[in-house]
């Protein structure tokens, strides 16, 4: 087995190497939980190199952009495919993961990120070696094992067959493992009666190899796509990169001073100065401090000289910058009324100039309210009790609170329907389901609900007849009456009652009259 040069690589081998060693040993609890460690730590491993698989990528989209080129068309082209056949491969992979973790019976009670049947090696055996018989019921393992040397043909073939490559290339089947133990075949070497713990990191180093093996690959049409013998410098701008541009008197204000260039050997000769001082220059960057300690606007100079490595040409590039310093200073406001309503979600803004809103502690006091958040700067405040209430606002060394009311939600109106009152035609109030609780010209999310309430019908030229409705719809009684509407016929709707969020009994509401026309 050759050494891998890549510290990282050479991890991986040595976990795997122990993983081997704990298959030697008595497979207890603690060699299980040992396998699921290694596993853990693979796992990691592949995410470092995954994110660094996806920056190298964006780096040759970036210099196929910079400089748009066929040549450099293509480098990106042959990028992106090695990189889709290695997530390919891995995600074929992680699949098979997955079919040995549901065979091993699914998750556990204990760990449900691992397999009941950690210590089966039957199932392991069934599924990946297969049973005895013909080629076809061969198990999952050998279509792995073609998968491998598949995938890793692609990717020499992406790379035009480099020869470099092909001999530190991690994904392949390691056959001389296999003639050095008494196994037939690369399959009944890693998988035949293993342990379903110890298989698993086993196809997480396949993975790794994989994306390690897509790093070269990526890397090696990064070398081409950036260019060895060149640098290329233009479009030079200063830029500043503050962290904020307004800060606090008595804070530093503090921002980072630097070159815009594609190339990322402009720094090695680049002078940066700012109101004539010349600061340190480190990988393009300088970092400019001044402590501030008068409130207003100010500004400072930048001039940056840049050296040109292949003509030796020194070019200079200046700009003013602004920044503002003030007070600190809290805003509270509410974004629909200047008061809070029982039984609603009050939402409310908070700020504070020069404060991160992710430093700002919003608490209420009194109404029985509380605060929850919502957004980055917008919380919902919700009171139970009609009394003043306070919120307070602290952090980043600030304290301060306002005043809020609290209310009931506004009174609703009754209407039949959509009717008021007054005339209305035989039909249109024969159609009617019953009294309707409105809130109108109120912002807020709420409904309020009839819970009962006196109808008196009015004949003509005879006695009124009364019945007592209990809810918004008509029952039984009501709607014999509306049924008997004539023309000429009075109906009175009293002691209308409605019941509104955070209500803690019902509230009397408008009376009704109609006249049959």
């Amino acid at each position: 087995m050759s050494i891998p040069k890549e510290p990282r690589q050479l991890m991986i081998n040595l976990m795997y190497l122990v993983l081997t060693a704990l298959l030697a040993l008595n497979v207890s609890a603690e060699v299980m939980n040992a396998f699921f460690t290694i596993d853990k730590g693979i796992n990691n491993s592949n995410d470092i190199v995954e994110s660094t698989n996806s920056a190298i990528l964006s780096n040759i989209q970036k210099q196929a952009e910079a400089y748009d080129s066929e040549a450099n068309q293509k480098y990106l082209s042959a990028a992106e495919e090695a990189k889709q056949v290695a997530d390919d491969f891995v995600q074929y992979v992680e699949d098979l993961s997955t079919q040995l973790f549901d065979a091993a019976g699914g998750p556990s009670d204990k760990d449900p990120e691992r397999p009941k049947r950690i210590k089966d090696k039957d199932v392991t055996t069934r599924l990946l070696v297969g049973v005895e018989g013909p080629q076809s019921d061969r198990g999952k393992g050998y279509e792995l094992m073609d998968k491998i040397t598949e995938t890793r043909q692609k990717l020499l073939a992406i790379a035009g067959d480099s020869s470099n490559l092909a001999n530190v290339l991690p994904l392949k089947i390691d056959s001389a493992a296999v003639a050095k133990s008494d196994k037939e075949d690369w399959v009944l070497y890693n998988f035949q009666q293993m342990p379903v713990a110890a298989v698993f990191p086993i196809l997480t180093k396949i993975q790794n190899d994989a994306k390690s093996s897509s790093n070269m690959v990526l890397n090696y049409y990064l070398s081409k796509a950036s260019g060895a013998d060149l640098i290329k410098l233009d479009a030079f701008e200063p830029v500043i990169s503050a962290r904020k541009g307004y800060v606090i008197r008595g804070e530093k204000y503090s921002a980072q001073v630097f070159l815009s260039a594609y190339s990322t050997s402009a720094g090695e000769s680049t002078k940066i100065y700012v109101n004539g001082n010349n600061l340190p220059v480190e990988e393009g960057k300088a970092t400019y401090e001044v402590q501030t300690n008068s409130i207003g606007t100010k500004s400072y100079d930048v001039r940056i000289d840049v050296t040109n490595p292949l003509t030796g040409k020194t070019d200079s590039y200046t700009k003013e910058f602004e920044y503002e310093v003030g007070e600190r200073s809290v805003a509270v406001s509410a974004e629909k009324m200047n008061v809070f309503y029982i039984g609603v979600d009050n939402p409310i803004a908070v700020s504070a100039a020069g404060i991160s809103s992710n430093d700002l502690n919003v608490t209420i006091s009194g109404a029985g309210g509380s605060v929850r958040k919502t957004g980055s700067n917008t919380f919902n405040v919700t009171v139970t009790r009609p009394e003043e209430c306070r919120i307070n606002v602290t952090g980043g060394g600030m304290r301060d609170n306002k005043m809020f009311r609290v209310k009931r939600i506004p009174d609703p109106v009754a209407r039949l329907g959509r009717l008021e009152d007054g005339p209305v035609p035989n039909g249109t109030f024969k159609a009617q389901g019953g009294v309707i609780a409105w809130l109108d010209n109120f912002d807020f999310e709420a409904k309020c609900d009839i819970v009962g309430f006196e109808l008196v019908y009015v004949p003509k030229r005879q006695d009124p007849v009364p019945v007592t409705n209990a809810g918004a719809s008509y029952g039984a009684q009501a709607r014999q009456l509306v049924q008997r509407a004539r023309p000429g016929d009075m109906y009175y709707f009293n002691n209308v009652r409605a019941k509104c969020p955070g209500d803690p009994a019902s509230r009397k509401v408008n009376s009704m009259v109609f006249r049959i026309k």
